[in-house]
């Protein structure tokens, strides 16, 4: 991909690389339709591989490939993690030290401790021990909203 991409391109890819390791259902242009995870997908056809899919007649497979021709819908079938609620709670403990970086998924604390919706991915030490417990505090209280 070209560094001179435009927006609406990049914005797609970073949409489409979203939903990766997310339960997605998949409608084709024949009106099938796959529900599992998205483990992978190529870029310039669309042709996708879920995983632990379920087809609309309730067969059950480990992989299943969509030839990018036929997909007509991807549908997102979990909410999206919350970063910016994230960067918020750790805002409150590191005022004017946290970067929200939407469009690459990550928020940085302090310009040493990276943390995405997978948890803290960069750094170490106290600041880093405190930023994992606020985002395990936070992914918490999402849960329990969610049950509510």
């Amino acid at each position: 991909m070209s560094s001179f991409q435009p927006l609406a391109a990049r914005r797609f890819s970073t949409e489409l690389s979203s939903l990766l390791d997310k339960k997605v259902k998949v409608i084709t242009a024949s009106g099938s339709s796959y529900e599992g995870k998205l483990v992978a997908y190529d870029q310039n056809t669309l042709t996708l591989i879920l995983a632990n899919a379920k087809d609309d007649k309730g067969g059950t497979y480990a992989r299943v490939l969509i030839n990018g021709h036929h997909v007509a819908q991807i549908l997102r079938l979990e909410e999206p993690f919350d970063l910016k609620g994230l960067a918020e709670a750790l805002e409150k403990a590191f005022p004017n030290m946290v970067v929200l970086h939407e469009d690459a998924g990550v928020i940085t604390v302090m310009d040493r401790v990276r943390v995405t919706e997978a948890g803290v991915v960069e750094g170490s030490g106290p600041i880093a021990e405190r930023v994992k417990k606020i985002f395990e505090e936070f992914v918490a209280s999402k849960q329990s909203q969610s049950k509510a």
